[in-house]
């Protein structure tokens, strides 16, 4: 059977997310306007409002789309015959490295200078951010599953690990406090969030 060939519409919307991720990276979020990412999808203005309602919505878009490919790796599935630690701090390093992106940094701050003001919007953004499973709470379910952690409540223990990675990661380049961590450090980081895991929750 032939693959199914994408529409006149969807080939559209990937020129436009396409342009964006360019544009994004060469003049910031700030510095780009919808008539540059207009310009550069070869589409209408209109035709990049049909698609995403504001510029905000595409940053949105961007930002999950960043976030899933991280935890939705083929890497990050569980393996029952290998050793916990370096299954964990291999999917985190993963993660890490996602968060430690500047294009997503960059987006996350225009986001996050978006809707300070607007904190109903902002819940109803992360509730559909926590809609989708990611690879480590798939990963813990596996890893209860098999008994080889203890019984614990998957959203918090998932929630605990993101909590160490964004305090050691994320939150300091969103504020500007610090620049990107090296390779070395996200290493580090993804081994300290591992071994204090897996000190509390393996069986």
């Amino acid at each position: 059977m032939s693959e199914k060939k994408p529409t006149r519409s969807e080939l559209k919307r990937q020129s436009i997310i396409d342009a964006a991720k360019q544009a994004f990276q060469e003049l910031g979020v700030q510095g780009t306007s919808m008539d540059e990412l207009a310009a550069r999808a070869q589409v209408s203005k209109r035709t990049v409002y049909n698609h995403f309602a504001s510029k905000e919505a595409l940053v949105m878009y961007l930002i999950s789309d960043l976030w899933q490919q991280a935890t939705q790796s083929p890497g990050c599935d569980y393996n029952p015959g290998s050793d916990l630690y370096a299954q964990l701090r291999a999917l985190l390093e993963l993660e890490i490295k996602t968060i430690c992106n500047p294009q997503y940094i960059d987006l996350n701050r225009m986001a996050f200078d978006y809707f300070f003001h607007q904190p109903d919007a902002l819940r109803k953004e992360m509730e559909k951010f926590k809609a989708h499973e990611t690879g480590v709470q798939r990963w813990i379910k596996s890893a209860v599953a098999d008994g080889r952690l203890t019984q614990l409540d998957v959203e918090v223990a998932s929630g605990q690990i993101h909590n160490l990675i964004k305090g050691g990661c994320f939150w300091p380049q969103l504020l500007q406090l610090s620049g990107p961590p090296t390779q070395a450090e996200q290493v580090a980081l993804a081994e300290r969030t591992t071994a204090m895991f897996l000190s509390y929750y393996q069986a």
